[in-house]
């Protein structure tokens, strides 16, 4: 089972082009090496979130796939994450972003925005978005701010996609 794992984690990185980066403080290490993720971990917390309440297991894994991932752990134990859509070039953006809570309030936050911003493959890039509910003041200390020219701003939204249809 662990080989098995290892494999579809080093196809997944073949196929992002991302070799694991690593950065370590104290007992905490943030890592890029997809061998690490705690899958479950992440869609538990997910799949319960106010931005993806639902999201099956299946679709979490095929946009960690196809996405470059930021862990946070404690020894084995996963304590967050984030990923970010990119074509490595000109745009990224920046989803799923948690720790779990008992570790909040330790600045693991802060340090993975840091980590995410200084990885080599997101720099240069013309435009990097997220969206936030309630983390406007964590991100605005990274440059974030509300979208220049919001008039040519659009977006496709389905906010119910993961619910289960009504029979």
């Amino acid at each position: 089972m662990a080989l098995a794992k290892r494999l579809r984690a080093a196809l997944r990185a073949d196929r992002m082009r991302d070799e694991p980066r690593e950065w370590v403080r104290g007992e905490f290490v943030i890592t890029t090496d997809r061998t690490r993720l705690d899958l479950d971990a992440v869609h538990q917390y997910i799949s319960t979130s106010y931005w993806a309440a639902g999201m099956p297991r299946d679709v979490l894994e095929r946009a960690v796939e196809n996405s470059l991932i930021f862990g946070i752990y404690d020894s084995s134990r996963q304590l967050g994450f984030a990923r970010v859509i990119t074509d490595l070039a000109t745009y990224a953006y920046l989803s799923d972003v948690f720790v779990i809570e008992g570790y909040r309030g330790r600045g693991l936050s802060k340090w993975l925005m840091e980590c995410v911003l200084a990885h080599p493959d997101l720099q240069g890039l013309r435009r990097f978005a997220l969206f936030t509910r309630d983390a406007q003041g964590l991100y605005e200390r990274y440059g974030f701010g509300p979208p220049r020219g919001a008039s040519t701003y659009m977006e496709r939204w389905t906010p119910n996609v993961y619910a289960a249809p009504a029979s």
